[in-house]
């Protein structure tokens, strides 16, 4: 079982991506999931999570309001709408699962990971 996060791409500031995360998982909905993301030379950090039915939600609080997670159960995929982004948004962005009740932001909590897309932010 793998998670094929997609969207990613080369952008200049202001603009706008969605990230997708494809997670052909049975249990989808059974599932947290989150986004982080690690740029060159830094430590990974978390960027949103979302609850199992989508209505929960948790966010790094430097990108709130900027960022909205979302999840549609039916077609098994995460989205991370980004809007407004920065230079300092530039990183490889990774979509995990977590088998939690509520969203988390501890990346150790997260059992499955996907291989990352690259964001590109151009000033």
């Amino acid at each position: 079982v793998q998670l094929q996060a997609s969207g990613g791409g080369l952008v200049q500031a202001g603009a706008s991506l969605r990230l997708s995360c494809a997670a052909p998982l049975r249990t989808f909905s059974s599932y947290v999931m989150g986004w982080f993301r690690q740029a060159p030379g830094k430590e990974r950090e978390f960027v949103a999570s979302i609850g199992k039915n989508g209505v929960s939600t948790l966010y790094q609080d430097s990108l709130k309001g900027r960022f909205t997670v979302s999840r549609d159960n039916a077609r098994t995929t995460v989205y991370l709408q980004m809007n407004s982004l920065k230079p300092e948004d530039t990183a490889t962005y990774y979509c995990a699962r977590a088998r939690r009740v509520t969203p988390v932001r501890e990346a150790g909590l997260y059992d499955l990971w996907g291989q990352g897309t690259q964001v590109t932010v151009s000033s």
